[in-house]
């Protein structure tokens, strides 16, 4: 079974990148019969459940009350606020294609921002994958799909600049400050904290109408299992394990994958500029993976 699992190792970002772009199929699919908050307020609730049982079988450990808070950091900037942005920002008329590309920046942000707290050097050729990534997402987007006329309202783009700032910030906080706690006890924390700002949303904002459909039912079902949990536990061992700027990396290949995936589940059309924006992509992430580790100062 250890070597099975260590076979398995090296193919976790890639079944973290199918899974994670599966979030975006997961939600056009439910969407059309409930809210955006009130969706992820009782994603939340199941996902908690799911949790409990998984923590009762595995006999998880209990944090401590100062990692338990850090946890709930974690939570509220990984999960509420990048997914309330994402969802308040498409609510409030900003096309999903333009919330994509500025959520887009995370890596390039993660970067930087891990440049000035983790006093990271990143190699130039990181740098310029970096780069590489964020203009191969940003043809993907653009060349994917018709994003139509532009509207920009204020709130919108402070919404999806929150989206930005909590998954960058969040995925750093985590890296600092998460590490020796139980991954199935630490997300447990951090969904117990988005579903209390994700309720406070729905409460406050919503009407909470609900039309129970197949289709909705089959959508939370992949949501829970295949996102709130298979998806983020990898993420979470990724940030552990891993460099902040090379896991944020992955990152760029999902906008890639969904296209793909939109593609082949609703035959939206993928034109040259989409499949030289995923070559690209491609390019840049390769770049980040292969460059030289990152160097850590030996007191963080």
């Amino acid at each position: 079974m250890l070597a099975l699992r260590t076979r398995l190792i090296p193919f976790i970002p890639l079944i973290f990148v199918l899974l994670w772009s599966t979030g975006f199929i997961g939600a056009k699919y439910g969407l059309p019969y409930i809210e955006p908050f009130n969706m992820l307020f009782i994603r939340m609730l199941l996902t908690l459940a799911v949790f409990m049982v998984l923590m009762a079988l595995f006999k998880s450990k209990w944090p401590t009350g100062r990692q338990g808070l850090h946890q709930l950091v974690s939570g509220s900037l990984v999960h509420a606020a990048y997914l309330g942005g994402v969802f308040a920002a498409i609510k409030w008329d900003m096309p999903a294609g333009v919330v994509a590309i500025v959520v887009g920046l995370q890596p390039l942000l993660t970067a930087l921002i891990g440049r000035i707290w983790f006093k990271q050097s990143l190699a130039k050729v990181q740098l310029l994958g970096l780069v590489l990534g964020l203009v191969g997402v940003s043809m993907v987007l653009v060349g994917g799909k018709e994003m139509g006329e532009l509207t920009l309202r204020p709130e919108a783009i402070a919404a999806a600049i929150i989206a930005l700032l909590g998954i960058s910030i969040g995925t750093l906080y985590q890296k600092r400050f998460g590490t020796g706690v139980d991954l199935m006890a630490g997300s447990f924390f951090q969904y117990l904290a988005t579903a209390f700002w994700m309720g406070l949303l729905a409460f406050s904002m919503e009407t909470r109408e609900v039309v129970w459909s197949f289709d909705l039912i089959m959508a939370l079902g992949w949501l829970v299992f295949g996102l709130s949990v298979s998806a983020v536990l990898l993420l979470m061992y990724m940030i552990r394990e891993g460099e902040s700027a090379r896991v944020a990396s992955y990152f760029y290949l999902v906008p890639p994958v969904t296209v793909v995936e939109a593609w082949l589940l609703f035959d939206e059309a993928l034109g040259v500029l989409a499949l030289l924006g995923i070559f690209i992509t491609v390019l840049g992430v390769y770049l980040v993976l292969k460059s030289p580790k990152v160097i850590l100062r030996p007191d963080v």
